[in-house]
């Protein structure tokens, strides 16, 4: 196998940010030294931007294709099939959630969030898949409704679990990046308590944007977990804050799935890794896009699939070791994985 240096590139970099594009068969198949380098690579992204690009992630090609292809079938179903399988609690938090429902904010503000709620709803639906088994906490599964709602949840059943692996992995890299143990996240990861969450963003006239600039598909936020799998279709959109203040563009690399770090993780390193806030706007224009300003032209749709990874539910949160010495206390103190989650759930819902 090549030096480091030859399998990780930039992917990104705008404004002091960099979202390098890793390759993970580096540290899934190389020899020691090798995924040491890898794994220190990516620690430096999370330490850095927050941000990365994983190629050769070990996630099968026709498998993403496929997921994304019954994610765009399920939210052309008729509303009242969806709303059947509606989400119902930030405890439980599986199913269907309707456009509106849900506003993705920095705010900890009730009042606040319901009032950007109401003025600015982010401009989505989602689909929320859990871990199974979990007991008065069924996902909401449209097996029940047809054939094709039985091939969605035996498909997606898979889908979760491969991810599922692909945490353990990732989070195996960034141990030892940290100095540590390469299973020391092992017991943490090992439930999948983790959220499969499917995205669609409805396509939206030029004039929605006119008449309020502020408009967003997903307001700016960070992510609660651990870390986040993201996968984007080609349609873009995405942005992640600068260093400098400004938006950079998350632009879609065929073949790659954008990683970042959520809030508990940064928590958990005692702020050594960085939750970096993003946003979800109007895609850029393409090719003869630029030249039409045709106000009922429409922006078009998108789907994005997001695997919110977190330590198991039952475990306790504190800071990691290497990150805090006598002489300058923890930031943070120790906190429930599960309640934590639950917490941050309730105030966007």
């Amino acid at each position: 196998m090549g030096s480091i240096g030859e399998v990780v590139q930039r992917g990104v970099e705008q404004d002091d940010l960099i979202m390098p594009l890793i390759d993970f068969g580096a540290f899934l198949h190389g020899d020691a030294s090798v995924k040491q380098a890898t794994a220190d690579q990516i620690s430096h992204a999370f330490k850095s931007s927050g941000f990365l690009y994983l190629q050769n992630h070990g996630i099968p090609d026709d498998h993403i294709k496929l997921a994304f292809s019954e994610s765009a079938d399920f939210f052309k179903r008729p509303q009242d099939q969806k709303d059947a399988l509606k989400w119902t609690t930030p405890d439980a938090n599986r199913g269907y959630v309707t456009w509106g429902r849900e506003k993705v904010t920095q705010s900890h503000d009730p009042e606040e969030i319901a009032k950007l709620r109401a003025s600015n709803p982010d401009l989505k639906e989602s689909m929320e898949i859990g871990r199974e088994g979990v007991e008065g906490k069924p996902n909401q599964w449209p097996e029940r409704l047809d054939d094709a709602g039985k091939a969605f949840t035996t498909d997606m059943q898979r889908f979760f679990l491969s991810l599922r692996d692909l945490h353990v992995n990732v989070m195996r890299a960034i141990a030892l990046g940290m100095g540590l143990n390469e299973h020391f996240f092992d017991s943490y990861t090992d439930g999948g308590d983790n959220t499969l969450r499917l995205l669609h963003y409805p396509a939206v006239k030029k004039s929605v944007w006119r008449a309020n600039p502020n408009q967003v598909r997903a307001g700016e936020h960070s992510d609660y977990g651990s870390i986040t799998l993201l996968f984007q279709d080609d349609i873009g959109g995405l942005e992640v804050k600068s260093p400098k203040g400004t938006w950079v563009r998350a632009t879609p690399i065929p073949g790659t799935i954008v990683v970042n770090a959520g809030d508990l993780l940064q928590r958990w390193s005692n702020d050594l890794i960085r939750s970096t806030n993003h946003r979800v706007i109007q895609p850029p224009p393409k090719g003869d896009e630029a030249e039409d300003d045709d106000p009922e032209a429409e922006v078009p749709a998108r789907y994005s699939i997001a695997y919110f990874c977190n330590p198991n539910f039952d475990r306790w949160i504190e800071a990691l070791p290497g990150t805090w010495d006598k002489a300058a206390a923890p930031k943070y103190p120790g906190i429930n994985s599960g309640d934590y989650l639950i917490m941050r759930l309730a105030q966007t819902y």
